[in-house]
């Protein structure tokens, strides 16, 4: 039976403390929601209401909006109502993507706005029973078999282990004032049609057929969290320590089951079993990205890098002209790029300003570049310098080539300048470059 204490046990599970918290209910009208809100107001809880207006079924959804709005002024609630208008541009199709999108972005809005820490929506016990079905279909595995979450990035649903049929009866109980939403009633959708068709043949039965399920979704839960738990036992083992990036070993993670491998390859987009497959077997200096993620195959590494690691800078002006009035000019690179020290090599490279193009610049590898090695005969391309000194795929990345304005390399930092543009005994305007830290005191 739901009861305003049974709530408010929940809400103790998921905040600790739910009368120190603010929050947003999300209220459409439906007895779902004018439930959550009427038990919220009962409780003393702070918190603030947000209703969508989506315009579609005409006069049913100006009714539902007044109804949310006359629960707010006689309780003095701070009402928040967006109407939904042409420039929301309404698709043909996916009216709930698009209904969903619309609602989250104007919840999460306001939340920030408002400085509120937690949203709330009314999902019940029937919800959970349709989303089982839905995941079912979709072979979504434990994490979509143990259900709806009952906290999940600050999105709290305290209803959940409460039946649609409890609800009413709580909201006839009380005399709260709600709408129904008839075109639940169509099966337009997935969901309605499983709502409408499915469940109360399912509810048929068994007398206690939600109780069960209940009960089960429990312990789906509780094995998702363990399985959890020993997956990431599982990755510490096998993780490489690295400071700036994830690093696994991919001869310890290949023995392990197709299923853990998927678990742990899934955090960073690598779901598909073809792709994985591919992962294990590609050689060394191969690349393959997720969303989020860019996988590097290195020897005997997988090195996982967030694509915002990667949004660097290509190019950096050093100077864009040479003051011929000074014999010498001077730049120093400390504080102007990142990575040079942790090679841990001085740089002191003195240049014929005469003989450079500018603007000089700092920019990353291309194809094709090749200069000549300051203390080595002939030239080398710059691909094979990498490669004779034993560089890794990251430390590869991080390297800057020193080019002037026809981009022609001047040297590879930290390591070699090019002899060709090197000070000589008739150098009479030098140009130097270096990045050893000024002595503080």
């Amino acid at each position: 039976m739901l009861e305003i204490s049974k709530v408010r046990k929940q809400l103790e599970n998921l905040t600790h403390f739910p009368e120190n918290q603010t929050y947003l209910l999300a209220v459409s009208g439906g007895a779902d929601s004018m439930v959550l809100a009427f038990i919220f107001q009962d409780i003393g809880l702070h918190f603030q209401i947000a209703h969508v207006n989506y315009k579609l079924r005409g006069k049913d959804s100006d009714l539902d909006q007044q109804t949310v709005e006359n629960f707010c002024v006689k309780n003095k609630i701070l009402l928040h109502l967006y109407e939904v208008s042409e420039k929301d541009d309404q698709p043909e199709n996916s009216v709930q993507l698009w209904a969903r999108t619309i609602r989250y972005r104007f919840f999460r809005n306001i939340q920030e706005k408002e400085n509120l820490n937690f949203l709330v929506t009314a999902h019940h016990l029937n919800d959970q029973l349709e989303t089982f079905i839905i995941n079912l279909s979709k072979a979504s595995g434990i994490n979509g078999l143990s259900g709806i979450p009952s906290n999940d990035n600050n999105i709290l649903r305290p209803l959940l282990p409460f039946s649609k049929e409890e609800i009413y009866v709580f909201a006839k109980e009380n005399k709260i004032e709600y709408r129904e939403d008839l075109s639940n009633k169509k099966n337009d959708y997935l969901r309605n049609e499983i709502r409408n068709e499915i469940v109360p043949k399912l509810l048929e039965t068994n007398d206690h057929f939600l109780d069960n399920f209940k009960k089960s979704i429990s312990i789906l839960d509780q094995t998702k969290n363990f399985v959890q738990e020993q997956i990431e036992k599982i990755e510490a083992r096998i993780l490489i320590v690295n400071n700036e990036n994830i690093v696994l070993d991919k001869e310890k993670l290949n023995k392990e089951s197709r299923f853990v491998k998927y678990e742990i390859l899934k955090k960073y987009g690598f779901e598909k079993e073809e792709e994985i497959r591919k992962i294990f077997t590609a050689e060394t200096g191969s690349s393959f990205f997720s969303k989020d993620f860019q996988v590097i195959i290195n020897r005997n590494e997988l090195i996982f890098i967030r694509k915002e690691q990667k949004q660097d800078q290509n190019e950096i002006i050093l100077a864009e002209k040479f003051d011929f009035s000074q014999n010498q000019i001077t730049i120093n690179l400390e504080n102007r790029i990142t990575g040079i020290e942790k090679i841990h090599k001085n740089i002191d490279w003195e240049f014929d300003a005469e003989k450079m193009v500018f603007p000089l610049k700092l920019r990353r590898k291309k194809e094709g570049d090749f200069f000549y090695p300051l203390g080595f005969s002939g030239k080398k391309k710059v691909s094979k310098f990498f490669k004779d000194e034993k560089l890794s795929i990251l430390a590869k990345q991080k390297i800057w080539l020193l080019s002037d304005g026809n981009d022609i390399v001047l040297g590879i930092l930290p390591f070699r300048q090019d002899k060709r543009y090197a000070k000589d005994e008739k150098t009479k305007y030098v140009l130097k470059i270096f990045n050893e830290k000024k002595n503080e005191i």
